[in-house]
């Protein structure tokens, strides 16, 4: 495949090199400083799309069967408190790659979102692609002589904004969508050329990944494993459905066999990563991340205890499972209590492979490094969330703060808030607003300056406004949400 990268990118960091010589230059890179490069730790991230807080047996379900997430998570943290940056998938992914928050990059629904014409706001004009001025991860460890792949689902843009485009030296099935047509090949997928009968893309994946870690056992390197699992359409391999079909009671919160089987594939794709990188004694080296990219979907999962999910505000729409394990640093099988979120995973990666210079003009994220080698505590007060859009699984323009145990959420359409204690209160039953009038105000203003200090774009009055025409908006409120959108 041929690579290609940012030429603003290149004058910055090769002062002159040429995109041709990029895939070279990276290679080079890597002989020439060989010694020091042989200590550096190797990265796989696994990226789940869609997958809830209680979708893993380690993380309290009773349903779902994920004994290889669960080993991971025996030998390095648990984070209990972890969050994407945004309700839907395409802001999280940014905000990983760059370290920003999806409101600081204008990237602030999935690519190319949801239309709601006759609402009561209308959505800004927002970025439908990452930029290629803004630096990735893959960029920012090419001088650490770090070679990247990006093996999954992409969804940040089409052509020109595709991985090869944003330091990866390779792209294996990401395109502008956000779901594969088909689970099962033909995938309909332009940048998957080839497949056999039968064949599962989570499988298929996996396969790419291992030959990439193969390929570049010698050299230090990032593997970028977003999976289109579990995202709708839900398929999955017959036999593994039954087998869950078989053990559904009718009381129990989750109990989806089809999501229970595609949960089952991602869980062997952690074994087969983790195995091949046993086998090429690599797994002393590689510090391995899985995190979801935002709450499971209402419909093909519960989140009980959290309240709502994928497309809401509330802690079932970005509270997901994450784990992360660096071998002779974390300490195995803790658990980490601290809020963090997705645009952590850029500064803590940059301190982990050793890169001192930072490439972006600001990040938002903070190195999670004192967490994970228990020397103490972030330096960081709250942590934000902002949506100026909407969505079927319930949200309406927000934007949001957490500040220790204390969330609030502001409401554009009507202004109005809501103040809830997740130490008391992990569903969000008891809003606290009228109450804690003062805290309530407190985090208001913190809210309202940090959406100016990162130039977030608000929505607005919309001259089109027709709640008679806006039908959506009723059936979201009703719960009626079988007929969602790609995302």
């Amino acid at each position: 495949m041929t690579e290609l990268t940012r030429r603003a990118f290149l004058n910055r960091l090769a002062r002159g090199a040429t995109a041709g010589a990029f895939a070279g230059s990276i290679l080079n890179s890597v002989r020439a400083g060989a010694q020091s490069t042989a200590t550096k730790p190797n990265f796989v991230f696994f990226l789940i799309d869609d997958m809830g807080w209680t979708d893993l047996t380690c993380f309290e379900s009773k349903f779902y069967e994920t004994p290889n997430v669960d080993r991971l998570a025996g030998q390095g943290v648990r984070f209990t408190n972890a969050y994407a940056a945004c309700t839907v998938c395409s802001p999280t992914r940014a905000s990983i790659l760059t370290g920003r928050y999806p409101a600081r990059l204008h990237i602030t629904d999935w690519i190319e979102g949801h239309k709601r014409p006759y609402a009561k706001l209308k959505v800004p004009d927002w970025t439908m692609y990452l930029p290629l001025e803004e630096v990735t991860l893959a960029e920012a460890l090419q001088p650490a002589g770090y070679v990247s792949a990006s093996i999954g689902k992409w969804h940040l843009g089409k052509e020109p904004y595709r991985p090869t485009h944003q330091g990866f030296l390779l792209n294996f099935g990401g395109t502008e969508k956000g779901q594969p047509p088909s689970y099962f090949w033909p995938y309909n997928i332009p940048t998957i050329e080839s497949g056999q009968p039968g064949e599962y893309i989570t499988d298929r994946l996996t396969a790419e990944g291992e030959k990439f870690i193969e390929k570049n056992k010698d050299n230090p390197f990032f593997l970028y494993l977003p999976h289109f699992a579990v995202h709708t359409p839900l398929q999955a391999k017959k036999d593994v459905i039954a087998r869950y079909q078989a053990q559904v009671k009718p009381d129990q919160a989750q109990k989806n066999a089809v999501y229970a089987a595609m949960i089952e594939a991602v869980d062997e794709s952690v074994a087969r990563i983790m195995k091949k990188l046993d086998e090429l004694k690599l797994a002393d080296r590689t510090v391995i991340i899985f995190m979801s990219d935002n709450g499971g979907l209402i419909g093909s999962t519960s989140n009980v205890p959290l309240r709502a999910g994928k497309g809401s505000p509330y802690e079932g729409g970005h509270r997901t499972p994450m784990i992360i394990k660096w071998p002779g640093v974390t300490q195995a099988g803790t658990t980490c209590d601290e809020p963090v979120i997705s645009v952590d995973f850029y500064p803590t990666m940059l301190e982990m492979a050793g890169v001192a210079r930072n490439p972006q003009p600001i990040i938002d994220g903070v190195s999670l490094v004192p967490l994970l080698k228990q020397t103490g505590r972030l330096d960081r007060k709250e942590i934000f969330w902002h949506y100026p859009h909407y969505h079927p699984g319930g949200a309406t323009p927000y934007s949001a703060v957490r500040q220790g145990d204390f969330k609030l959420i502001e409401f554009f359409e009507d202004n109005h808030v809501e103040l809830y204690n997740l130490k008391d209160d992990i569903g969000e039953t008891k809003d606290l607003a009228a109450t804690l009038p003062e805290k309530a105000a407190e985090l208001r203003k913190i809210l309202a300056d940090w959406r100016k200090s990162v130039g977030a774009q608000l929505p607005t009055p919309n001259p089109d406004y027709d709640p008679v025409k806006d039908r959506p908006k009723k059936a979201a409120k009703k719960g009626k949400n079988k007929k969602l959108p790609a995302e």
